[in-house]
């Protein structure tokens, strides 16, 4: 693990949310905060175009490179390439209940071949980048505490040195992606318990955390803590971590100061040709609780997508923000 590297608080990988332009965002907000991709395919990064699978910006560090597979020689390639892109860290997904990512025979499923998932993080471990794996407390009715502890202890007997615990089962037929992430209950207890039979683990809770109070309570009990929608929705709450969860002493930047910030990676972006819009979908979420956010979000959502739109769209959004702040506004 790198020096300035902490598994206190992670933002988790989101499909379709964690992307490069997210994370750059993210960073912004906090500078310790450990920051996640989505989850790429094994086969992406072994058959297809890796820069668009993994390039990143530097600024994003420290981050982590999910992964899907059940292949360790494929697997194994795809440590190699995360460490060659500088990567901090690679971690096998094995909590992901969805159909198509079952039928690729990775992801939750995985939870019913513990020796196979053994197999494939001896094989990533092979090359020279950090390994963590991501999995769920059960799934389907493989869901007893032995059963998961013996499932932690193979991990940890081909060299695992961090897990990261989804506190749900997952059921693989007849719940969506999202509603197992809301049905099946929280069992917090479950991961509490795992630390301490595994002291020597580092074990990270995911799972319906809201914010950094909640956090810092599981930090009580466990290494680690992840945050999931809760950044995505409200990303504020991140811009207090160091402070909270790190203990340093910079102060915290406003948003408008974050937003400013932000401005250099925007123009970047335009004289590449990337669309302001994938970036602004990433900052809807800025303003919330705060007077005016309704007009941020509006602003951003109704211009960022025309032809020709670019940076100057954020600062006109923030405008808004600040007219209504200033009273000249509705908010």
């Amino acid at each position: 693990m790198s020096e300035f590297q902490s598994y206190r608080l992670s933002v988790a990988p989101m499909m379709d949310w964690t992307d490069r332009h997210c994370r750059v965002f993210h960073r912004l907000l906090s500078q310790r905060t450990l920051l996640y991709s989505e989850m790429v395919p094994a086969g992406a990064i072994v058959h297809g175009d890796r820069d668009r699978f993994l390039a990143f910006d530097p600024s994003e560090h420290p981050v982590a490179l999910q992964v899907g597979g059940s292949d360790p020689e494929d697997l194994e390639t795809c440590a190699r390439a995360a460490a060659d892109y500088g990567y901090d860290e690679i971690n096998l997904n094995v909590g992901c209940p969805s159909d198509r990512v079952q039928r690729g025979r990775f992801g939750a499923c995985l939870m019913a071949e513990p020796d196979l998932v053994a197999r494939c993080v001896e094989a990533m471990r092979r090359a020279p980048i950090e390994v963590t794996v991501k999995t769920r407390i059960g799934i389907d009715e493989q869901d007893s505490y032995e059963e998961l502890h013996d499932f932690v202890g193979k991990l940890a007997a081909v060299g695992t040195t961090t897990v990261i615990i989804h506190a749900r089962k997952a059921w693989l037929s007849g719940l969506s992606p999202k509603q197992n992430r809301e049905i099946p209950p929280l069992r917090y207890d479950v991961v509490h318990r795992l630390k301490g039979d595994y002291p020597d683990l580092a074990i990270v809770l995911n799972g319906g955390v809201q914010d950094l109070a909640q956090s810092l309570g599981h930090l009580e009990r466990v290494d680690g803590v992840m945050i999931g929608r809760a950044a995505y929705h409200d990303p504020y709450l991140l811009a207090e971590a160091d402070q909270r969860i790190f203990g340093d002493v910079r102060p915290v930047a406003t948003r408008p100061e974050i937003v400013m910030n932000l401005m250099p990676y925007a123009e970047k972006l335009a004289s590449g040709g990337v669309p302001v819009k994938h970036l602004t979908r990433h900052i809807l979420g800025l303003f919330n609780g705060e007077r005016g956010a309704r007009l941020w979000r509006r602003y951003l959502s109704e211009n960022a997508h025309l032809p020709g739109a670019g940076p100057q769209v954020i600062l006109e959004a923030l405008e808004q923000v600040r007219a209504a702040q200033d009273g000249r506004a509705a908010a």
